[in-house]
C-alpha cells in the first residue's frame, strides 16, 4: 500500500533531506534545480528520480550560460514503493542523495557500493 502524503509534506521533506547534506558540499551546487513530478513519464516507470545535466566533474572552462541541471523526484513513485512514512522519508533521503551524487560526477557503481543504488 503506497504511503498517503500531500506534495507540500513531500516537499518538506526534500528539504529536510536536503538540509542533512553537509555544508561544504551544498555549497558547490550551482545551476541545478530540484524539481518533484508526480508521476512519471512512459520513459522512466522504473525511475523514482533522476538528474540530467553537466556533472560538476565534467564542467571546464567552457561551461556558462547554459539551463540548470534538473534533479527530478516522482513523488508518487516514490511513495509507492514505500510501507510507511518512516520508510517514505528515507527513501526521499536516499533519492534526493543518489541524484546529487551524480551532480557531482558519482557513478551509480559506487552509489551501489555506498548502498544509496
Amino acid at each position: 500500500m503506497a504511503v498517503r502524503m500531500t506534495p507540500d509534506e513531500f516537499d518538506t521533506v526534500v528539504d529536510e533531506a536536503l538540509a542533512l547534506i553537509p555544508g561544504e558540499l551544498l555549497d558547490q551546487v550551482e545551476n541545478c534545480v530540484i524539481v518533484v513530478e508526480a508521476t512519471q513519464g512512459p520513459d522512466e516507470q522504473d525511475l523514482l528520480g533522476y538528474y540530467s545535466g553537466i556533472p560538476l566533474s565534467e564542467r571546464d572552462s567552457h561551461y556558462s550560460g547554459v539551463l540548470p541541471d534538473r534533479i527530478v523526484l516522482f513523488r508518487e513513485a516514490i511513495l509507492g514503493a514505500c510501507e510507511s512514512r518512516a520508510d517514505a522519508v528515507e527513501q526521499i533521503r536516499i533519492t534526493v542523495w543518489h541524484e546529487l551524487a551524480h551532480y557531482f560526477g558519482i557513478d551509480d557503481e559506487h552509489l551501489d557500493d555506498w548502498g544509496y543504488g
